[in-house]
């Protein structure tokens, strides 16, 4: 069977079945068809055909292209979840994906937004009377939600008796994530702004009423985190890494900030715990006694 034909299937597969997320197709179909057109131009197109030595031999040539492990590891593994599909549906009978291993991850910390810079944005808007801006920034830290999530957010999505919203999450998963008072408070000011809303109306529009998209969201958080901040990343994330290291130094469980999160695997969530700790050392560093030099 042709390998273009089984990765077709295999997509839908994750479609309709898996129900997968936009972002997810999207990740897999490009890296798959990146394999597709490596298998071709060494004249391997039937499924059939494929070895271990041959994906490893792709492997290789990505790493000279791209030498972030991560990105290796992600192609990889959706070789990998390709050939496994392969198998259950009887078109192959082994995997030669399954015994290549991912390379080892040399995983970054992710940055955080101090807090005091945070509070400055905050004024900021405030004084500008930028309510929109000012909301987004509030519902992205204060309930470390995605983008994407953010951008989805309906009226009915809101429950200010309870404060909590609803969030649809990856592979189309709800949660439910607290707000805080002042944060809903913010949020309530901008909903009230314009004026009556109906049930289904999206939380966050653009000036022509339009449901807001990631990239303006970007655009957004990376200029004002430019004007407070020194930091290599100024994305929306940042501010979702942000609110879960705040919560782990502040004390919060890991269990309860990976329900937060929305995260799958609780493997996820402990990189924060990581951060925390970095956090701390620098904080013992400066402040404690002993960890400083004596001066002769």
């Amino acid at each position: 069977m042709l390998l273009q034909n089984v990765i077709n299937d295999f997509l839908d597969d994750l479609y309709k079945v898996k129900r997968s997320s936009k972002n997810t197709l999207k990740s897999y179909k490009k890296d798959l068809e990146q394999f597709a057109d490596f298998c071709t131009e060494k004249k391997k197109i039937d499924i059939k055909e494929i070895s271990e030595k041959l994906i490893r031999s792709f492997a290789i040539k990505q790493s000279q292209n791209d030498s972030r492990s991560s990105t290796i590891s992600r192609k990889l593994s959706a070789i990998r979840s390709l050939f496994a599909y392969a198998v259950f549906t009887g078109i192959i009978e082994s995997n030669p994906a399954h015994d290549i291993s991912n390379p080892k991850l040399t995983r970054r910390l992710p940055e955080v937004v101090p807090f005091d810079a945070l509070e400055e944005i905050s004024e900021d808007l405030s004084d500008s009377n930028q309510l929109l801006y000012r909301a987004i920034f509030e519902i992205l830290y204060c309930c470390a939600l995605r983008v994407s999530e953010l951008c989805a957010l309906n009226y009915k999505d809101i429950d200010s008796d309870n404060y909590t919203i609803r969030v649809f999450g990856k592979g189309s998963k709800v949660r439910i994530v607290p707000i805080g008072k002042t944060s809903l408070n913010i949020l309530k000011q901008y909903l009230d702004s314009r004026g009556k809303l109906e049930y289904n109306s999206p939380v966050f529009v653009t000036q022509k009423g339009r449901r807001i998209y990631p990239r303006l969201v970007y655009r957004i958080v990376n200029e004002y985190l430019s004007r407070k901040t020194d930091l290599k990343k100024k994305s929306p994330h940042v501010l979702r890494h942000t609110a879960a290291t705040h919560m782990l130094d502040k004390g919060a469980d890991l269990l309860a900030v990976k329900e937060i999160l929305g995260h799958e695997s609780l493997s996820t969530t402990q990189i924060y715990t990581h951060v925390s700790v970095e956090r701390l050392k620098q904080i013992h560093k400066l402040a404690h006694p002993k960890s400083k030099k004596e001066q002769l």
